[in-house]
C-alpha cells in the first residue's frame, strides 16, 4: 500500500525552470504577502479564547485522524488506500489551522511585546523627569541653605562695644534718635565709625613710618662715628700692654643703646677681640660676640673666654638663662661647631706630659670647672698647635684669628638661631602637634588621620639599648654628642615608635629616624620591607622636606611625612576575609599600584600637585 500510495504522490510535485512557473511563484509570494497583512489586521477582530479552544479541538482531531490512519494501515484491504487518502486531506486541513493559530499567536505575540517596550519607554520618561525635579529640588534646596547661612564680611570685624560706641562716636555718625531702635542702622554706624578709626591709625602709622625712616638716618650715622674709632682701636691694641684691658663696645639696635663689656685677658685674647671688632663692621646682624643678645626674645647667653697660662690654650664657658632645655645647654650649643671639635680633649700635645706628672687621667673630669678647650676658640686666639712638635709656650698669631673669625661667627649664628626654632618646635610637639609652615603644606596631602602623641627626650644610654636601633648604632652614628628623641605616632590600634638622632649640626645634617610598629606584632626593618621603606622615606629622600633656607622645617615635615606614611602602610595593608566587619582603616589615600614587586612594597612617593601616591 505504501507503494502504491508514493506513486500516486510523485504526479504532485512539478519542477520547471521555466518563465510560468515564475510567475506563479511571484503570485504566490504576493498572495502570501496580502494574507499576511489581513492575518495581522484579523488578530484585532479574532478572540484569544475561541482561538485556544480552536487549537485544542484541531490538536484532538489530530490525534482521532492519526490513530484511525494507524488502524486502517494495520488492518489492511482494498478500500483502505482512498479512507487514508480522506484522513490524510482533513489533516492537512487541520495542519493547515494550526499553522495560522501560530501565526496568529506570534502577532499576538509581537504586538504585546510592543506595546510594553512602548509602556516601558513610557515609565522610563517618567522616571527621568521624576529624577530631573529631584535634582532641582535638592539644588533649589542647597540654595535656600546657602541663602539662610550666609554670613557677611562684617561679622568677622570685632567692633567696638555699643557703650563705648556712644560714648565716643560724634553724633553724626552714632545718630542715636535712629540708631538705638533700629538694630540694622546701628550696625552700618558701628561699621562706620570703625572704618573712621582705622582711617585715623593709618594715618598714624605714616608717621610711624616716618619717624622711623629718621632713626634710622640717625642709626646710620652712629654706625659711621663707630667705624671711624676702628683705626683707634687697632692703633690701640697693637701698642697695648700683655696686661688687663676693659673695652666697651655700643650696639644699637630698636631704638635701645645696649653696651657689651669684655674683659681681654693675656695676649691671645687680644687677639679675639681684635678680630671680632673687625667682623662687626662686615656682618649686620651678627648677635654673637662674646656675650651674646637676643633682643627679640629677651634671651641672654654669656660665653666668656679665658687663657690658661700654664696650659697656653684658651677654653670656652658658655650658658642661657632663660632655657633649661638641653638644645640650648652649654655643652650643646658650642660643640661640634666643626667636625669632630667636641671639646673633651686638650689641642696642645705638650699638656700631655704636664697631666702624667699630676695625675690627670683625662680633661673632660674638669671641663665643667675649666671650660671646653674648643679647636676653633684656640684658632679665634691666633693659636696653633702642631702635634709633629710639641711645644711649652705658643705665641698667638694675629692672621690665624682673622682667618677663621668670619667663617665662625656665621656658624655660631648659624647655630643659635636653628636651636631657637628647634626649641620653639618642640613647644610643640610635646603637646602632641606638629607645625607645618604654609610654604610647606604642598608636601602632604590635606587629611593626615595619623597623630603625634607623644614627644620625649631620652638619654644616649637608653637609645641604645633599643633593640631596633642596632643599625645606626652599629655604624657609627650613634655618638654621646648627639641629641635623642623619642616620638609615637598613633591612628586606631597600631602605634609607630620612632628613635629620633638629632646632630649638633642641624639642620645641614638632616636627623636619622629608626621605627618600629606595632600593630598585628612588631614590625622593624629587619622583618619588615615596607618598614625600611619608610625609613628610606625620611631618612634617604629627606631633601624634599627641607623646604625653604635655611631648613628649620626639617624635623617637624619629617614627622609629618611620617604621619602620612603610617596611613598609606594601614590603608594598604590587605583585609582579612575571616574578620567579620568593616575595615579598621579604609583606604582614603589615593594610589595608582597598590603593591609592587615580590616584597609587596607599598606606593610611599606622595605626588603633587595631583594628590596621589606612587612607588619611587
Amino acid at each position: 500500500m505504501s507503494s502504491e500510495s508514493s506513486k500516486k504522490r510523485k504526479p504532485k510535485v512539478i519542477r520547471s525552470d521555466g518563465a510560468p512557473a515564475e510567475g506563479k511563484r511571484n503570485r504566490s509570494d504576493t498572495e502570501q504577502e496580502g494574507k499576511y497583512y489581513s492575518e495581522e489586521a484579523e488578530v484585532d477582530l479574532r478572540d484569544p479564547g475561541r482561538d485556544y479552544e480552536l487549537y485544542k479541538y484541531t490538536c484532538q482531531e489530530l490525534q482521532r485522524l492519526m490513530a484511525e490512519i494507524q488502524d486502517l494501515k494495520s488492518r489492511g484491504g482494498k478500500d483502505v488506500a482512498i479512507e487514508i487518502e480522506e484522513r490524510r486531506i482533513q489533516s492537512c486541513v487541520h495542519f493547515m489551522t494550526l499553522k495560522k493559530l501560530n501565526r496568529l499567536a506570534h502577532i499576538r505575540l509581537k504586538k504585546g511585546r510592543d506595546q510594553t517596550h512602548e509602556a516601558k519607554q513610557k515609565v522610563d520618561a517618567y522616571h527621568l523627569q521624576l529624577q530631573n525635579l529631584l535634582y532641582e529640588v535638592m539644588h533649589l534646596q542647597k540654595e535656600i541653605t546657602k541663602c539662610l547661612e550666609f554670613k557677611s564680611k562684617h561679622e568677622e570685624i570685632d567692633l567696638v562695644s555699643l557703650e563705648e560706641f556712644y560714648n565716643e562716636a560724634p553724633p553724626d555718625i552714632s545718630k542715636a534718635e535712629v540708631t538705638m531702635g533700629d538694630p540694622h542702622q546701628q550696625t552700618l554706624a558701628r561699621l562706620d565709625w570703625e572704618l573712621e578709626q582705622r582711617k585715623r591709625l593709618a594715618e598714624k602709622y605714616r608717621e610711624c613710618l616716618s619717624n622711623k625712616e629718621k632713626i634710622l638716618k640717625e642709626i646710620e650715622v652712629k654706625k659711621e662715628y663707630l667705624s671711624s674709632l676702628q683705626p683707634r682701636l687697632n692703633s690701640i691694641m697693637q701698642v697695648g700692654p700683655a696686661g688687663l684691658l676693659l673695652l666697651i663696645v655700643p650696639i644699637y639696635r630698636n631704638s635701645h643703646q645696649h653696651h657689651m663689656k669684655v674683659l681681654i685677658v693675656l695676649h691671645p685674647c687680644q687677639h679675639l677681640i681684635l678680630s671680632v671688632s673687625l667682623i662687626l663692621a662686615t656682618l649686620e646682624d651678627l648677635i654673637i660676640v662674646l656675650i651674646f643678645i637676643s633682643l627679640r626674645t629677651s634671651d641672654v647667653e654669656h660665653s666668656t673666654f679665658s687663657y690658661v697660662e700654664e696650659r697656653c690654650w684658651l677654653h670656652s664657658h658658655c650658658g642661657l638663662f632663660s632655657f633649661s632645655s638641653d638644645l640650648l645647654s652649654p655643652d650643646s650649643v658650642l660643640s661640634c661647631l666643626y667636625p669632630g671639635d667636641h671639646g673633651k680633649k686638650t689641642p696642645n700635645p705638650a699638656n700631655q706630659y704636664q697631666f702624667d706628672k699630676v695625675g690627670i687621667l683625662t680633661l673632660s673630669d674638669y671641663v665643667l670647672e675649666l671650660g671646653h678647650p674648643y679647636l676653633w676658640v684656640q684658632k679665634l686666639g691666633g693659636l696653633h698647635f702642631p702635634k709633629e712638635q710639641p711645644q711649652q709656650t705658643v705665641i698667638a698669631d694675629h692672621s690665624l684669628s682673622a682667618s677663621h673669625m668670619e667663617t665662625t661667627m656665621k656658624l655660631l649664628k648659624t647655630r643659635v638661631q636653628s636651636r631657637l626654632a628647634l626649641h620653639k618646635q618642640f613647644a610643640s610637639l610635646e603637646h602632641g602637634i606638629v607645625p607645618v609652615t604654609s610654604d610647606c603644606q604642598y608636601l602632604f596631602p590635606a587629611k593626615v588621620v595619623s597623630r603625634l602623641v607623644k614627644w620625649v627626650t631620652i638619654a644616649h644610654e637608653d637609645y641604645m639599648e633599643l633593640h631596633f636601633t642596632k643599625d645606626i648604632v652599629d655604624a657609627g652614628l650613634a655618638g654621646d654628642t648627639n641629641l635623642y628623641y623619642m616620638a609615637l605616632i598613633e591612628r586606631g590600634t597600631a602605634k609607630l615608635q620612632a628613635a629620633v638622632v638629632l646632630n649638633p649640626g642641624y639642620s645641614s645634617i638632616p636627623p636619622v629616624f629608626q621605627l618600629c610598629l606595632n600593630w598585628k606584632g612588631e614590625k622593624t626593618n629587619s622583618n619588615d620591607d615596607n618598614i625600611r621603606a619608610m625609613e628610606g622615606e625620611v631618612n634617604v629622600c629627606y631633601k624634599e622636606l627641607c623646604g625653604p633656607w635655611p631648613s628649620h622645617q626639617l624635623l617637624t615635615n619629617q614627622l609629618q611625612r611620617l604621619c602620612v606614611l603610617l596611613d598609606v602602610y594601614l590603608e594598604t595593608e590587605s583585609h582579612d576575609d575571616s574578620v567579620e566587619g568593616p575595615k579598621e582603616f579604609p583606604q582614603e589615600k589615593m594610589c595608582l599600584r597598590l603593591f609592587r614587586g615580590p616584597s609587596r612594597m607599598k606606593p610611599f612617593k606622595y605626588n603633587h600637585p595631583q594628590g596621589f601616591f606612587s612607588h619611587r
